[in-house]
């Protein structure tokens, strides 16, 4: 179980961690190419949801992380045992919450700076950090896990 609990508290860890380089090293709206033009480090801020959504509304994301935080967690201890695909995803999605909320709690911003530029279809990509990468992956794992717990089911009925 710990170390379940562990890959969030990595994932926060290393978040927090980018994101004080960032802080300390660069000035807002800096650009550092790292394989230019299609990938740099850009200091960028956040006061929204993913894009810049609902800028401003702190109350309501504080709410809702508080939420998304005790359902993983119940989930987790309810629902995952012994499903490590499950297990995975919950922690990847906790640690990217929890390191987001430091943020919005603490600076009242998300500090982004990953920018990435997709050239086959000419798409500069939103920003994002540390903690939106381990949402998004552990969001895509859940699907994965969800579809093949469903069709692992479906093999059981029938």
């Amino acid at each position: 179980m710990f170390i379940y609990y562990a890959i969030a508290i990595l994932i926060v860890a290393i978040d927090q961690w980018t994101k004080w380089l960032v802080l300390k090293n660069m000035e807002l709206g800096e650009r550092i190419p790292v394989i230019d033009p299609y990938l740099g480090w850009l200091s960028h801020r956040n006061r929204g949801a993913a894009w810049g959504m609902l800028e401003g509304q702190m109350w309501l994301f504080a709410i809702i992380t508080v939420g998304v935080i005790i359902g993983i967690i119940y989930y987790f201890h309810k629902h995952a045992k012994g499903q490590p695909l499950f297990q995975w995803s919950l922690m990847l999605i906790l640690g990217g919450a929890i390191g987001n909320f430091i943020d919005r709690m603490a600076r009242g911003e998300v500090v982004d700076f990953v920018d990435v530029l997709i050239p086959v279809i000419n798409y500069d990509f939103p920003i994002f950090n540390v903690a939106d990468a381990a949402l998004t992956v552990g969001v895509v794992l859940m699907v994965i896990f969800v579809f093949y717990d469903e069709k692992q089911q479906k093999k059981k009925v029938s």
